[in-house]
């Protein structure tokens, strides 16, 4: 039988382990704060979209913030539904898009697009994830919304990042197309203090991440909030960035890579990627930023990888 100090140290370990998981956790919904109503937008793309939508609502359902819907485009203008397909974005205050069209999808219906347009001038909040970077080059309004996109050299300016920390834009039709190098580990590098970023450290190391250099677009109205240095080019790169477009907010970033193959990818396991997608969606719903930054949050020096995420049973 222990001792009795014995017992308080281990009371104490426990008290103390049981604090580090609480630190950890998002706060949860409160009736004066209902939860955010969320819509993911997938149905096609050269990613992995099954996965990707996923292991999104498992790590947002987890949170208890949000409430989590989807809406599935048909993946061609002849699948069926595909006259029907019409979200009503006015019910969320979040919409995570991640549809992409490279490799023959399809753009939305224009009905669909202005709705989306006006949904964003009126004040709402869209989480441009990952793929849906890529798409739809051919829609102008897109382009303004997202500030920066994968297009070719000819299809607008880019925006680097000097060693002072100054953005320098690129013109259009100088430079590359927009590429990437290998997925690597990535130093985030914050500028400035966004109230998304409010607490972080001013570098962190993220896993498996993709650098896009010159990536493209009107970039208007646009805040670079992160950047990280591309080995292929030697230069530095936006990784996250927002854009004000009307009474909205657009979030973009080259956070969030699934491929087709990927299993439980550790770039969404990341502790850093998880906390800034909760709060982040907390910003674009125009809610206070709330969720605490984490004890096992990565260092300049080292990444941090949660265990599997967890996927709900209507999401398998």
């Amino acid at each position: 039988m222990p001792s009795t100090g014995s017992t308080k140290v281990v009371t104490t370990l426990g008290t103390f382990a049981l604090l580090l998981f609480l630190i950890a956790q998002p706060m949860a919904a409160t009736p004066s704060q209902p939860r955010i109503r969320v819509l993911i937008l997938d149905g096609f793309s050269n990613h992995d979209w099954h996965q990707t939508t996923a292991l999104l609502r498992g790590i947002l359902e987890a949170s208890g913030l949000f409430t989590v819907s989807v809406s599935t485009a048909p993946s061609t203008t002849a699948s069926p539904g595909w006259e029907q397909w019409r979200p009503n974005f006015s019910d969320y205050d979040v919409v995570i898009q991640t549809c992409n069209d490279i490799g023959g999808g399809p753009s939305w219906p224009r009905e669909v697009q202005i709705a989306f347009e006006n949904y964003v001038r009126n004040g709402g909040g869209v989480l441009v994830f990952h793929s849906g970077n890529n798409a739809f080059p051919d829609w102008p309004v897109y382009n303004q919304m997202i500030g920066l996109g994968w297009r070719n050299k000819q299809q607008g300016d880019a925006i680097t990042i000097n060693s002072r920390e100054r953005l320098l834009r690129i013109p259009s039709g100088q430079g590359e197309n927009t590429g990437h190098d290998g997925r690597s580990d990535v130093v985030v590098h914050r500028l400035g203090d966004d109230p998304i970023h409010h607490g972080m450290p001013l570098a962190w190391k993220t896993p498996t991440l993709e650098i896009y250099y010159y990536a493209r677009g009107p970039a208007k109205r646009m805040r670079v909030l992160s950047y990280g240095y591309d080995q292929h080019t030697r230069m530095n790169w936006p990784l996250e960035w927002t854009v004000r477009f009307g009474r909205g907010r657009v979030y973009s970033s080259t956070f969030g890579h699934v491929w087709k193959g990927d299993v439980q990818p550790p770039s969404l396991r990341c502790a850093g990627e998880q906390t800034l997608l909760l709060r982040t969606l907390q910003w674009l719903a125009r809610r206070p930023v709330t969720v605490a930054i984490p004890a096992d949050f990565p260092t300049e020096a080292a990444t941090s990888i949660r265990p599997e995420i967890q996927i709900p049973a209507s999401a398998q």
